[in-house]
């Protein structure tokens, strides 16, 4: 469908706002500016009013822990997950993955998310069908812990994920290989994975140097911290998303230079958790690319990326008492631009000629958007996601005047309700 936004404010590439009009034909953003004589629209929407961005990329999260969201709060990250998050994701099937998938994607386009990077399991291929029906675009990985007894099983499992559905949908669906963690996965496992990674060529999405004693732990076991230590088996060597990566010192900052490792902050998990506060000025500094995620909304609570975006805006001021420190505009192109750049999406994460059609308007008629001196600050700074009022995948309307058009969002709520209950019962 050729779609014309009319009359918008656009987030443009450069970082400057401007109002124009933005064509669509199919999948892609045709033009930017004047309406060519050539150009029919099927559909006009009118965007006075409205501030046009690019989709949300969360770059880290576990979409299916919606069903745990409130079931284990304040407490520590390791008894957080072996003493109650681990035992009920034992008992997750394939029903489970699928609803509580869903339930995600409901609160992600509703809160203006076009892209999720997901690693959980078992069963991501339910995520995947997720993915399918709901209109977003995925990058999904197997959550692999080697230390399980079904560890190689998981692996084999990635590697069929990857076969089949990586570039599926249109190419919405991307697959990457999803080992937990340092203290979730041996030596020998990790060269497992990178050698697999590598006959495919699949990039990995793991977590790394979240808490100061998983660090302290690698350096006893291994004699070196984290990063070092994975480097040493090969996985690296095949692109990297590295999820949290908050202890970090010199030499671990070079090591993800000489990858080019991506980094998915997650500040509200962080902050949660008590995990601590990642260095992401300086990482911004060195030229490393640093992405924003939601972890999983039992560690969040939620998986709204504008709530990311407002943290890392102001986390990080207060942490170096900087107020220059992440500015505005550096937040939202964290939750958008590089966020794309983080899962090797060349073709979404900016208002560009030619790039796919994934674009959310927000509402500027409340309060928190009045008076409207600078668009962008008010997106970091005041505005709440509920002002999210259309959401576009591939130049697809997937919500329209707050009304989700791609999902049954009264049965999802039901479903994920009673496989919760169920699951915690």
């Amino acid at each position: 469908m050729n779609i014309l936004i009319k009359d918008v404010v656009a987030l443009l590439p450069d970082g400057t706002t401007s109002k124009t009009n933005i064509s669509i034909a199919k999948d892609r953003i045709v033009s930017i500016g004047d309406i060519s004589d050539s150009f029919h629209a099927e559909k006009v929407i009118d965007g006075n009013n409205h501030f046009a961005i690019p989709g949300f990329v969360n770059a880290h999260t576990h979409a299916s822990m919606t069903l745990l969201r409130s079931y284990a709060d304040d407490m520590k990250l390791m008894d957080w997950l072996q003493q109650m998050i681990w035992p009920i994701e034992a008992k997750m099937r394939s029903n489970d993955i699928y609803w509580g998938a869903m339930l995600a994607a409901v609160e992600m386009i509703r809160s203006g998310t076009t892209t999720f990077a997901d690693m959980y399991g078992p069963d991501m291929e339910k995520v995947a069908e997720v993915v399918v029906d709901s209109g977003l675009r995925g990058v999904l990985s197997q959550g692999l812990i080697g230390v399980a007894q079904d560890g190689e099983k998981k692996l084999d499992k990635n590697v069929e994920l990857y076969k089949n559905f990586h570039g599926a949908a249109n190419d919405r669906i991307h697959v990457m290989f999803g080992p937990h963690a340092v203290y979730t996965c041996p030596p020998d496992y990790l060269r497992k994975v990178a050698e697999k990674a590598q006959i495919l060529g699949a990039e990995v999405h793991i977590h790394m140097s979240e808490t100061i004693g998983e660090v302290e732990s690698c350096l006893k076991e291994y004699g070196k911290r984290p990063f070092a230590h994975v480097a040493s088996t090969g996985l690296f060597e095949n692109g990297t998303l590295a999820a949290h990566c908050v202890h970090l010192d010199d030499e671990d900052i070079s090591i993800i230079k000489k990858y080019k490792i991506r980094v998915a902050h997650n500040p509200g998990s962080n902050m949660k958790l008590a995990s601590g506060v990642a260095p992401v000025p300086y990482l911004l500094e060195e030229g490393i690319c640093v992405a924003l995620g939601t972890d999983g909304a039992s560690s969040n609570n939620n998986l709204d990326m504008l709530d990311e975006v407002q943290l890392s805006a102001l986390l990080h001021k207060v942490h170096t008492l900087d107020p220059l420190s992440i500015p505005a505009l550096t937040a939202v192109k964290m939750g958008t631009e590089y966020g794309a750049n983080a899962l090797s999406l060349n073709n979404v994460g900016q208002l560009r000629v030619g790039n796919k059609a994934d674009i959310v308007l927000f509402s500027m008629s409340g309060a928190e958007w009045t008076p409207c001196h600078n668009p962008v600050s008010l997106l970091a700074y005041s505005a709440k996601s509920s002002s999210v009022d259309t959401v576009m995948v591939d130049g697809k309307i997937l919500m329209e005047d707050r009304e989700i058009k791609t999902l049954d969002e009264e049965r999802i709520l039901y479903e994920a309700h009673q496989v919760a209950k169920r699951l915690t019962s």
